[in-house]
């Protein structure tokens, strides 16, 4: 491998971006593409595959064959909420290979013993965010109730171009939301792509089945991003 290839791999694997090593079998020549760069052709189109599915390969495009080596960052789910939905949906995102991780300011709720094994933070959002900020490879998902500790991760979501976005609430509760966000200047189209009421609908009651159309409206969404297209237009 180049080193230069090697170095530009490192560096966006330590920042959290997809990165593919694509590497010519004919000649043995390799180049880094990171995703959204322009590639056209049928390469083009293998690479938006790979992106999108994680899974590395031998290609073959424009009359030549590619091993394609994907780099994609462990996709997190950020639950703002330490209640009854997120001690469901932990284990289950953790089996499907999510990062998992439970933000809430209310030491009552976020507790090590409700959350065993669990990446936990008692702290507000903002000062989470500091430390481990939110990019495309992440889900957020709003789920306390309080616009004093949703609010704000939904803004910084929206703006870190999160692959999925979604807030717990009644249509009418999602109104006063939107009113909200919109005072903060959060444009329309952003607070359109939130997913609210939060979870497929698969007419889910107990926090355990809306953990799970939570969770797979949440994977739905990551198999069929776009973030190519986010970061183009960003």
């Amino acid at each position: 491998m180049d080193p230069l290839s090697l170095k530009k791999l490192n560096a966006a694997r330590g920042a959290r971006r997809a990165i593919a090593l694509v590497t010519d079998l004919g000649d043995g020549r390799d180049r880094v593409v990171e995703e959204g760069d322009p590639v056209a052709g049928d390469l083009g189109d293998s690479l938006t595959k790979a992106f999108r599915t994680g899974k590395s390969g031998v290609v073959e495009a424009d009359g030549r064959e590619f091993f394609v080596n994907v780099h994609l960052p462990p996709p997190r789910l950020v639950v703002i909420g330490a209640v009854h939905i997120s001690q469901a949906l932990a284990p289950m995102a953790t089996i499907a290979g999510f990062d998992m991780e439970v933000i809430d300011p209310r030491t009552a709720f976020a507790t090590p013993e409700r959350f065993e094994g669990v990446l936990l933070d008692a702290e507000w959002p903002e000062e989470v965010f500091k430390q481990r900020p939110l990019d495309p490879y992440c889900a957020l998902c709003a789920i306390t109730h309080d616009p004093k500790i949703d609010d704000y991760p939904l803004k910084a979501a929206l703006e870190a171009k999160c692959f999925y976005v979604g807030a717990l609430g009644s249509r009418k509760t999602n109104a006063k939301r939107v009113e909200r966000l919109l005072a903060e200047g959060v444009p329309q189209a952003a607070i359109d792509t939130i997913a609210a009421p939060i979870g497929l609908d698969i007419g889910a009651s107990s926090p355990a089945e809306i953990a799970v159309a939570v969770l797979a409206q949440v994977i739905e969404a990551f198999r069929k991003r776009e973030i190519a297209a986010q970061l183009a237009a960003a």
